[in-house]
């Protein structure tokens, strides 16, 4: 198994290959153990072609159980290190994986094209291969791969946080993009009154229209154009049956001349969720929705508001 490493501080990258770091380390340990036999059959010729005392030939075996200690304490030595490198990964792929979940969530929030970043599969890496001299030196050993591994490890935490506080900010956005009003009241119909000074359609005289009017057929759905929480549903002097929604930042919206509310005080609503029916209730000549926006307490003309869909 490879394992590529990314020095952040470098801006290089280490190929690791682990079956070598394993080969590696069962060569070192078979040498040794090579030293150890070539020592052994010195000592047991010595045995052999002279004669030795008891006390040399009880020298001879604490010196080999010596040997077989530090054998052993080499071998547990090399067995940490390879626990260690694994519990390593395990925590870097982790993270890779959580990376990997946060940025597909970014990508469909941002509503960007498909395949312009792709998260599950790893990024399109090339160049030729030029590895610095320090760096083919130092190539296979255990303390300086887990040195990489701890600044790998460093650098994934940092783009996690980054990605976070990203994935926050476009959620603020979303959430303002739909508290704050947009779009058309209706699904169906046509602009007939707008916003400001005209001549009022009952009496002839001169007035201010607070809202724009959109006339239709009786019964067309009459939508909300941001998320909020319904203020007021009944009937109203002038307005005849009127919804009034409340959307946060200062933001209220009216649609008046209603056939039927479909919702009630207190009730939450989405953006483009049908909340009554047309009609001509209240002050009217026909069916048609008056679409009311305030700001901060002062009626504002809707129509910029209706072209930002």
């Amino acid at each position: 198994m490879k394992l590529i490493i990314l020095n952040r501080g470098r801006r290089t990258a280490r190929c690791v290959d682990l079956s070598a770091i394993s080969s590696w380390i069962v060569g070192g340990l078979a040498v040794a153990l090579f030293g150890v036999a070539i020592i052994a059959g010195y000592n047991l010729a010595r045995v052999s072609d002279a004669s030795v005392s008891s006390d040399e030939v009880a020298e001879l075996q604490d010196e080999l159980l010596t040997q077989q200690a530090t054998l052993d304490d080499l071998k547990a030595q090399a067995d940490e290190q390879i626990d260690a490198l694994a519990l390593r990964m395990g925590q870097l792929n982790a993270n890779v994986i959580r990376l990997n979940a946060l940025g597909s969530r970014l990508t469909g929030m941002a509503d960007l094209e498909d395949g312009e970043f792709d998260f599950q599969n790893p990024p399109a890496l090339g160049g030729p291969a030029l590895v610095e001299e320090s760096t083919a030196a130092n190539a296979g050993q255990l303390p300086d791969l887990l040195k990489d591994f701890d600044l790998l490890a460093a650098t994934l935490d940092d783009q996690e946080q980054q990605l976070a506080a990203l994935e926050g900010l476009l959620l603020d956005q979303r959430l303002d993009e739909r508290v704050n009003p947009s779009g058309r009241p209706i699904k169906s119909g046509w602009l007939s009154s707008y916003f400001g000074k005209r001549s009022d359609p009952i009496s002839g005289k001169s007035s201010w229209h607070r809202g724009i009017d959109f006339a239709g057929k009786r019964g067309n759905e009459i939508i909300a154009v941001g998320d909020g929480v319904v203020s007021w549903s009944g009937d109203r002097y002038g307005y005849g049956n009127m919804v009034e929604v409340k959307h946060g930042n200062g933001y209220v919206t009216r649609y008046a001349h209603n056939q039927q509310n479909l919702v009630a005080i207190g009730d939450q609503v989405n953006q483009g969720q049908t909340i009554a029916l047309m009609g001509s209730t209240g002050r009217s000549t026909g069916p048609h929705v008056h679409f009311e926006v305030w700001r901060n307490g002062k009626a504002v003309d809707p129509t910029k508001y209706v072209h930002r869909h």
